[in-house]
């Protein structure tokens, strides 16, 4: 049995069943997602053809911030997460903090991956009114959700294949294109535009880059459903980041040295250029590639989404029903209902637009948390002591980090998210408040 915030008693009703190789996946198709197949050509537009530099550089610093996950998931393997960490080593007003700022980021996500999957890549095949596909496809992969997590990573490892083996294809076909005397090895060495230095260029295109590493925070809120997360975590995390730097990395090279670098940056799909280049390959194959993509992002996203609401809910953050769970299957089908209702009604009013680009920041905001809460945590004895342990340096570079690709977003959206998290500020504030005044009701034993 364990204690919410409260230090009232809850039980731990979410079945283990997520193996090593079941959460690899997990965590690779999460950061696999949609992003990549997107995020290239602006990666060039913002650092010229050697768009392998940003993404390693994102890579590196996305790893300092998953070893401080590794060492939090291993020593309090809770559906919380974020929150959860940042709960015990700050308070419940910053851990409501984080907890808010993950659940804004994620909800968004999977709007905004919704819109995708209803538009332009579905319309290759049909056409169809967006708001109803999002609504349709977000109802169905709820349905998933609340059916298990078995049943939801076991799909995301067939989705993970798919949308791996459209990023090895395009890799292939950049080879293929260079074989035959059509490519230019020289754009690979190209840092910099006419505008950006080499290292502005760099970490402009890194910020960018950064967005599509990030995914592998949300496997956290899993870590309570892994059957020995404290072997099993750490091996799964780098494991997967790694493999993903490694693919970005070759994806990158592959497109630019096929594709002149203006072209890639003028492309909303940068990826089906390359295609069109090398020649031999149905366009079409390359859309349902990418539908798969989104959708299993929606998917793996609207998993953490409804566990942190869940993990939330535990620790006395949120409003106690979302704690509800399905008697058989065991899965929060509350927080999976609430998280996908606020989903689809940002899909179908076009309020993504507004929010989407303060996702990195928000995302930045809950790293500095989790990198400065690994080292006040260190004080907690009463912790489990056999778990992964990062350097101490680790951390704080960790949070530098994301101090460091702060200052590289737009002011407008620096605006945008301040204003959204001052509403997070005062929603954390109401919640201290009421669970001051319920303490103060509760007469002493």
């Amino acid at each position: 049995m364990t204690r919410n915030a409260l230090g009232a008693p809850s039980q731990t009703p979410l079945r283990k069943v997520l193996t090593t190789r079941l959460l690899y996946f997990f965590i690779l198709g999460d950061v696999l997602g949609a992003g990549v197949y997107v995020l290239i050509g602006e990666v060039a537009g913002k650092s010229g053809g050697a768009v392998w530099v940003p993404l390693t550089a994102a890579l590196l610093l996305a790893l300092l911030t998953a070893a401080s996950y590794a060492e939090l998931a291993t020593k309090y393997p809770r559906a919380g997460g974020a929150s959860h960490y940042a709960t015990r080593a700050f308070g419940p007003v910053v851990g409501f903090l984080a907890g808010y700022c993950m659940l804004a980021a994620g909800i968004v996500s999977v709007a905004a991956l919704a819109r995708g999957f209803a538009g332009d890549y579905l319309g290759a095949f049909v056409t169809l009114p967006v708001a109803v596909v999002a609504v349709v496809f977000l109802g169905l992969l709820a349905l998933l959700n609340a059916r298990g997590i078995r049943e939801s990573t076991r799909a995301n490892t067939y989705a993970t294949l798919i949308e791996t083996g459209g990023l090895l294809l395009v890799i292939g076909l950049g080879a293929w294109v260079l074989l035959r005397g059509d490519g230019d090895l020289g754009r690979l060495t190209q840092l910099g535009t006419d505008t950006a230095s080499p290292m502005t260029a760099v970490l402009a295109g890194a910020v960018l880059a950064y967005y599509s590493f990030v995914g592998f925070e949300t496997s956290v809120n899993v870590a309570e459903e892994t059957l020995d997360p404290r072997r099993s975590y750490p091996k799964a995390l780098f494991g997967a980041l790694l493999t993903a730097g490694l693919v970005y990395a070759a994806v990158g090279a592959a497109a630019s040295a096929a594709v002149p670098t203006d072209v890639l940056a003028s492309s909303d799909g940068p990826l089906l250029e390359v295609v069109k280049v090398a020649g031999g390959v149905p366009e079409k194959l390359f859309a349902l590639i990418a539908l798969v993509a989104v959708a299993n992002g929606a998917l793996l996203t609207g998993i953490m989404t409804s566990r942190l609401a869940y993990g939330m809910s535990r620790e006395g953050l949120l409003p106690a029903f979302l704690t509800r769970v399905l008697p058989e299957r065991r899965t929060p089908w509350a927080a999976v209902a609430a998280t996908t209702a606020l989903s689809a009604l940002l899909a179908t009013t076009g309020e993504v637009d507004v929010l989407a680009g303060t996702l990195v920041l928000l995302l930045l905001a809950v790293f500095l948390t989790v990198n400065t809460a690994v080292l006040v945590l260190r004080r907690d004895s009463d912790a489990p002591q056999d778990h992964f342990r990062t350097p101490t340096a680790v951390p704080v570079l960790g949070a530098l980090s994301c101090v460091g690709l702060a200052t590289q977003i737009e002011a407008e959206v620096w605006l945008r998210g301040l204003v959204l998290l001052a509403v997070g500020v005062a929603l954390g504030a109401l919640t201290l408040w009421q669970r001051r005044r319920a303490g103060a009701a509760t007469p002493s034993a």
